[in-house]
């Protein structure tokens, strides 16, 4: 299973992000969508779960979930925005990855098992930091990630 991960969109959905996100089976998005016709957008192109974040304060996006737990071929995964905000053990909960945004900063990290993934941001460039987005491919043997730098 191909899985496509996009954070932090800001009420920006950039033409490279549409292309990036093509041809998954699943798109996870970890919040700071900003306009709901993101989601709209992003439904087209495949089965969408998406949470809400910090700048996601009124209208459909205000009312999606903080947290997610989703599973994916056989493995859980649990969506939240800010990884400072994970109030749970992931292993104790049995969940292969923690799917974060909020500091627009890529990154894979494996910890005790558990992959902590966050795609980075794929909206207004901060500062200099990289306009990004996520994949992972999920099978029998894992999760496989991958940050795929759009501008």
């Amino acid at each position: 299973m191909r899985v496509g991960v996009i954070s932090d969109t800001h009420r920006l959905l950039r033409p490279e992000a549409i292309v990036a996100m093509r041809g998954f089976d699943h798109i996870l998005h970890a919040g700071d969508i900003g306009d709901p016709a993101i989601l709209d957008l992003l439904r087209r192109l495949a089965p969408l779960t998406a949470i809400r974040g910090n700048i996601d304060r009124s209208g459909r996006c205000a009312q999606l979930p903080a947290t997610e737990w989703i599973e994916l071929a056989g493995h859980k995964l649990y969506m939240l925005h800010d990884i400072n905000e994970l109030d749970l053990n992931p292993v104790a909960a049995g969940i292969a990855a923690i799917i974060s945004g909020h500091s627009h900063r890529p990154s894979i990290r494996w910890r005790e098992g558990v992959l902590y993934f966050n795609p980075g941001s794929a909206g207004p460039r901060r500062f200099k930091l990289p306009i990004s987005v996520g994949s992972l491919e999920i099978d029998g043997r894992g999760i496989e990630p991958r940050i795929v730098n759009i501008g």
